[in-house]
């Protein structure tokens, strides 16, 4: 079965960026479990910004799940990326993401790793900049399989990163590294501006991919934009993805309409 979810972001740096709800765990916990989502996604500064102790409670009592929690603060807060020129950074980078699969690990939840691969530029050249990410995500993954979890890739748009841009990238990204456990994030945003047929990618893909980002082509609610789901959703099935389609989308108009929206979508979809 594929199961729903929505992100909440709790990084004052990232305000404005493509979450659903914002600054309270507590209101986003009830509201997703309110309009029937199965799990949420948490977007957190770090590990010890939020209470392991305070999730479980509200899991319990909205009787959802966390989805999967995301390493971004490590670049938006932190500044840090896997590709940094400077080998000290490349080891925080390290240190950030084992941090936060720590913490998701607590929630079966896995950890994803999207703007923290940074980028190849003049400094770090494209194939150096390879060999520094295959290093991180090999060691990555090795923690993460210690921890009983998956650890997901996400490939990004072009103006967000000039690494692996495409599910075909990243599927020859996950051969070079060589572990089981490291999966593919399908975010459907980036996938719009860089796929040629975003069904026949999921296809192609298969079950290297382990999360989905559920939005629109503009980066809004899944069904406020001009995506065509129905294909999208038969090449899920076929390749029996059983995750989430997770909304990261932006709050437009508001939480509560992404939200709803969101829902509204994913229903007429599944049924």
């Amino acid at each position: 079965m594929i199961r729903s979810a929505v992100t909440v972001s709790l990084v004052e740096e990232a305000r404005g960026g493509p979450f659903v709800f914002w600054d309270s765990l507590e209101r986003a916990f009830e509201t997703a479990s309110e309009l029937g989502f199965d799990a949420v996604e948490i977007f957190a500064p770090g590990p010890d910004a939020v209470s392991v102790e305070a999730v479980l409670k509200l899991c319990e009592s909205n009787r959802l799940q966390v989805a999967a929690v995301g390493t971004g603060a490590g670049m938006v807060k932190h500044g840090l990326s896997l590709t940094d020129a400077d080998e000290a950074k490349r080891k925080q980078a390290v240190e950030f993401v084992k941090s936060m699969i720590q913490f998701g690990s607590q929630f079966r939840a896995p950890a994803i790793i999207g703007s923290m691969q940074g980028r190849w530029s003049a400094q770090v050249p494209r194939d150096q900049a390879m060999q520094y990410l295959v290093a991180a995500l090999r060691e990555l993954g090795d923690f993460a399989a210690k921890n009983s979890m998956e650890l997901i890739y996400e490939p990004l748009n072009r103006y967000e990163t000039n690494l692996a841009k495409t599910m075909a990238e990243g599927c020859q990204l996950l051969n070079q590294v060589g572990r089981s456990n490291l999966k593919l994030l399908a975010d459907l945003f980036h996938m719009n501006i860089e796929e040629v047929d975003i069904a026949r990618a999921l296809l192609d893909a298969g079950s290297n991919i382990g999360h989905v980002h559920f939005v629109d082509s503009n980066r809004q609610a899944a069904g406020f934009g001009h995506i065509d789901y129905p294909p999208i959703i038969q090449a899920l099935k076929q390749i029996q993805y059983q995750g989430y389609l997770s909304a990261e989308a932006f709050a437009l108009p508001d939480s509560l309409v992404a939200a709803k929206k969101t829902m509204e979508t994913y229903h007429s979809l599944m049924a």
